[in-house]
């Protein structure tokens, strides 16, 4: 891989103030380049306890939302 890498700053108004930031700003992007990536997340199952707790919940709504209909409905 050959080739050049340039970085450019104008955030300051002076030169030099510039050239550092340019500096750092290739200092973090080089950085970022050569960093190993992220492990890949492992997928889990959801635990009992949540499953119940989402069910239940579910139920709730389900209740709340009945109670709003105009004729009441039989219970299974």
């Amino acid at each position: 891989m050959d080739g050049v890498l340039t970085g450019s700053a104008s955030e300051h108004r002076e030169q030099r103030r510039n050239r550092d930031a340019a500096a750092r700003r290739l200092v973090v992007v080089v950085g970022e380049a050569i960093a190993a990536p992220a492990r890949a997340r492992r997928s889990t199952r959801p635990t009992r306890g949540s499953r119940e707790r989402r069910l239940t919940a579910k139920k709730q709504r389900s209740a709340t939302k009945r109670l709003r209909s105009s004729r009441p409905r039989r219970d299974d």
